[in-house]
């Protein structure tokens, strides 16, 4: 008998499967177990190879691991998909979380910046980011160091979602670990790589659309001009969310990128 579970989770995992393409196929033939079945002659259309798919038993493997960790699955079709973040055209297919899930139905806003922030910069997020928990409102970050360990260590009373590049079972940065399981069991965690998975450069853009997608609005304290947090922040822009950057002093390269948002239009702190 098809575990929906398994099979969804064997699609998700296939290479050349990602989230735009999962969208399409379980909108084309319902189910995975029948996308799945599906790829050989889609692939053949195509005159090209059929994307292999991983085994059962390395599904049932990982589905253990998230179980033994305390950790769950949540799937794009899933009734309690965080509806900001399904508005995403890449919203990612599956994600894996430990602790109130009902945390990412709630007002977020997204809190990033600089991970060589200031101790100026660090005490104004911190401080932020406790005044909008007091206004009910769900903080939303990273989990790296600087700017997003102040805005959870800011929020982790009245609750903060950390979204991280790795395995929800990796801790990053080290230094962090014990903040991650905080979150973890006083917030929300959530990620999208399968547990055991080291992060890589590749994944902390993908980490960043889920930081922007689950919040209606992005706040960047401190940032570079060519650094992560102006990722975040673009992606916020092009879903259609608010940007706020907060100013600095033109002589420090770690305010330029805030400078550069409010120059092209976000909304100052």
């Amino acid at each position: 008998m098809a575990d929906p579970i398994a099979d969804r989770l064997r699609l998700i995992r296939t290479h050349g499967i990602g989230p735009v393409a999962y969208r399409q196929l379980m909108a084309r033939f319902g189910s995975a177990e029948a996308a799945l079945a599906a790829l050989p002659m889609l692939a053949g259309r195509g005159g090209g190879h059929a994307p292999v798919p991983p085994q059962p038993a390395a599904i049932e493997r990982e589905m253990a691991q998230t179980a033994r960790l305390g950790a769950h699955y949540l799937f794009l079709d899933d009734p309690d998909y965080p509806p900001l973040l399904a508005e995403l055209d890449n919203a990612p297919a599956a994600v894996t979380w430990r602790g109130d899930l009902s945390l990412a139905m709630r007002p977020c806003v997204a809190l990033v910046g600089a991970r060589n922030a200031s101790a100026a910069a660090c005490r104004f997020a911190r401080g932020l980011a406790q005044e909008l928990a007091t206004q009910g409102t769900i903080m939303v970050s990273g989990l790296a160091r600087g700017i997003d360990t102040a805005a959870h260590q800011g929020t982790l009373a009245g609750g903060t979602i950390g979204v991280i590049a790795s395995g929800i079972d990796i801790g990053f940065p080290p230094e962090n670990a014990a903040l991650q399981e905080d979150v973890a069991s006083r917030g929300l965690l959530i990620a999208e790589q399968p547990p055991g998975t080291q992060p890589l450069a590749r994944h902390f853009p993908s980490r960043n659309r889920i930081i922007a997608g689950l919040a209606a609005g992005t706040v960047v304290v401190e940032a570079a001009p060519r650094s992560g947090s102006l990722i975040t922040a673009r992606l916020a822009a092009e879903a259609g969310r608010e940007v706020m950057a907060v100013p600095g002093s033109p002589l420090d390269p770690r305010a330029q990128g805030c400078n550069l948002l409010i120059r092209e239009g976000a909304i100052l702190i």
